[in-house]
């Protein structure tokens, strides 16, 4: 289920913001995913995520109104990272992605943490001129 690919992906980008060092994938992380198209649909939003941090994270910072990168809670931070990773570079419609990130968040943080979210994804999308795009 893409969900649970989504989720994964979700935990593994979360991972990152901690771990400064090399990455290299191990299968064991995708073990819980049982469809191969899942455990690759996965595997591309982390290595995706992994090869255009920088752009992203600088993409979130220009976007965030009275906070700073390292002010955000690391799971929003995430959460930010994966939709926009998706929407970017895996071309998944961003309507989608923004819905699952926002579910994901009443799951893993704050109350308040789906509207920011969501506010912020949204500010992007419109300056990337996606809503455009049919994507």
């Amino acid at each position: 289920m893409r969900r649970q690919a989504r989720e994964l992906a979700f935990k593994l980008i979360f991972e990152r913001l901690f771990v400064k060092n090399s990455y290299t994938f191990d299968e064991e992380f995708f073990s819980s995913l049982i469809d191969e198209k899942d455990k690759n649909f996965s595997k591309e939003i982390v290595e995706s995520f992994i090869n255009h941090r920088n752009e992203l994270e600088d993409l979130i910072s220009k976007h965030l109104q009275g906070y700073e990168l390292n002010r955000l809670y690391k799971v929003d931070f995430a959460l930010m990272l994966l939709a926009l990773t998706e929407i970017i570079y895996l071309k998944t419609p961003y309507q989608i992605v923004i819905n699952e990130v926002v579910e994901l968040s009443k799951s893993y943080s704050t109350s308040k943490s789906s509207r920011f979210i969501n506010g912020v994804l949204s500010s992007i999308i419109k300056e990337l001129n996606l809503t455009q795009e049919g994507n």
